[in-house]
């Protein structure tokens, strides 16, 4: 089923959800479908349901019991081109889902589709939800319930979406589709802004993320150029007059799932984290808490999509904790602490003040994370020899006592030795990189080489904001084993300057 025109990307994730309605399974099949606010999730099931004629609905924040049965019932009745007094919706839950089931399946088949967008809303006053699709699903792999049917349900509350599926939940294995929808790359971002100038977009990116749902949040035009992205911040995001102002935003998107408490201490992690700890016991340090009563908190604010959760491919013990949300991470590092500031008319001041924060603690964080996409997208494996992982790292200089960070390395791990495919370094300052990055690569490489790691086929890459040297570029031809990628080619306008032979 092709793609209609009006989504953009999302290519893989159509693919998916067509294939799972489409399947010539003759029972019911479940499908769940999760991501932040904002996402484009409801955008997309739309285009779905409009595609597969079928029959979407979607749950009500704040809305009681007795009128989401209502407003499901309407909606059943205009799918079916009826008058509404014709569903009954005080009969209960299982009878409206029975009735929606039976009209997509009636109109097309095994592959009726019914979408239920957020769903944790209905969950918070009809928490039978969940098992009676269970019911509904168990009596047609049995033979007694529906022919066919797609329901694919959805929400923005992460945590409560992963825990439909897991442990002894009601729709543990029973869903064929367990999706969460990302934010768009930076170079999608800039093709849905209109943002043609990679430096600009690189900013915008850092600033706000991928989520499409922001552009309808402000009337002022799209920033063009780094110029415009500076008058373009205090009139959106530093705009307390605006819906897109990072204090409203951030404190919607942490109010989003029902599991968080709003609490001062998971402010205080999230404040943590954004202000660069990394590991439990750094956030413990910050927030006066022993690092084991942090356990319960840094794991719900990670299932709920606030943090994300990693470790260090060369030291599985060491844990990578950052913030999850571009927004969230702004408002912490650039608008909290101007907030007198921004509330009383001084956002330019503010946002000017800002500057060496904005470039050294986001910027430049956002670059090394974007270069490290980058090589995940590429399609060539040997680009990275063939290795799969690709992350960062710190490795220790035994000779001269130092720690050395890597920002971008590709390997894969065996028995405590790895295979390095690629160590870069990605460079977000004002100036262009020179032979001594170069030099410092092979430095590191050797460092890794002596602790037995193997750097046979290792590649050296540099990910610079304002390009490279010509000295630079000249070693790297003659060398053939090093690439260099400015922002045009991080965002795929043009090829690397140098590929590895």
């Amino acid at each position: 089923m092709l793609k209609p025109s009006r989504l953009l990307a999302r290519d893989s994730e159509w693919s998916t959800l067509t294939e799972f309605a489409t399947h010539p399974d003759p029972h019911l099949r479940l499908g769940v479908l999760s991501g932040r606010r904002r996402v484009g999730k409801s955008y997309l099931l739309r285009a779905l349901a409009d595609a597969m004629d079928g029959l979407y609905v979607s749950a009500v924040a704040e809305e009681g019991t007795v009128a989401a049965r209502r407003r499901f019932a309407d909606d059943l009745a205009r799918y079916a081109g009826v008058s509404s007094g014709l569903f009954r919706d005080d009969s209960g839950w299982e009878s409206l889902l029975d009735s929606a089931i039976s009209l997509t399946t009636r109109r097309r088949g095994a592959s009726g589709l019914l979408v239920i967008d957020e769903l944790p809303y209905w969950m918070t006053h009809s928490p039978e939800l969940p098992g009676l699709l269970q019911l509904l699903y168990d009596r047609s792999q049995t033979g007694h319930g529906h022919e066919g049917g797609r329901v694919i349900v959805c929400g923005s509350a992460v945590s409560v979406m992963n825990d439909l599926l897991s442990g002894t939940k009601a729709l543990r294995g029973r869903a064929a589709v367990d999706m969460r929808l990302q934010p768009f790359d930076p170079s999608t971002t800039a093709r849905h802004w209109g943002v043609d100038d990679p430096a600009t977009a690189l900013r915008l990116h850092a600033t706000i993320g991928g989520s499409p749902g922001y552009r309808n949040l402000t009337s002022s035009p799209s920033p063009r150029t780094p110029q415009e992205f500076d008058a373009w911040i205090p009139a959106t995001v530093l705009n307390p007059g605006q819906a897109l102002f990072s204090r409203s935003e951030a404190e919607y998107l942490l109010r989003e799932d029902p599991r968080f408490t709003g609490s001062s201490l998971h402010y205080a992690i999230i404040n943590a984290v954004a202000t660069g700890a990394t590991s439990p016991t750094k956030i413990g340090g910050l927030v006066e808490r022993d690092r084991t009563s942090l356990t319960r908190p840094l794991e719900m604010l990670t299932s709920s999509g606030y943090l994300d959760y990693s470790t260090d491919p060369l030291w599985e013990r060491r844990p990578v904790i950052t913030v999850a949300d571009p927004i969230i991470r702004f408002h912490n590092l650039i608008t909290v602490p101007k907030r007198d500031l921004i509330e009383t008319g001084g956002s330019t001041q503010a946002w000017h003040e800002s500057q060496p924060t904005f470039i050294s603690r986001i910027l430049g964080p956002h670059f090394e994370e974007c270069s490290r996409e980058w090589l995940r997208s590429r399609t060539d494996p040997s680009l990275r020899a063939g290795t799969s992982t690709i992350a960062s790292t710190v490795i220790n200089d035994q000779g001269g006592r130092a720690k050395h960070e890597i920002d971008v390395i590709a390997l894969d791990r065996r028995s405590g030795r790895a295979t390095v495919g690629l160590i870069g370094e990605a460079k977000a300052t004002l100036v262009r990189r020179g032979p001594a990055d170069l030099e410092r690569l092979d430095r590191l490489k050797e460092i890794l080489r002596g602790q037995g790691h193997d750097v046979t086929s290792t590649r050296l890459a540099i990910f610079s904001l304002e390009g490279f040297h010509p000295d630079l570029v000249a070693i790297a031809r003659r060398r053939g084993d090093v690439l260099l990628v400015d922002l045009p080619s991080l965002f795929g306008k043009t090829e690397p300057t140098v590929l590895p032979t």
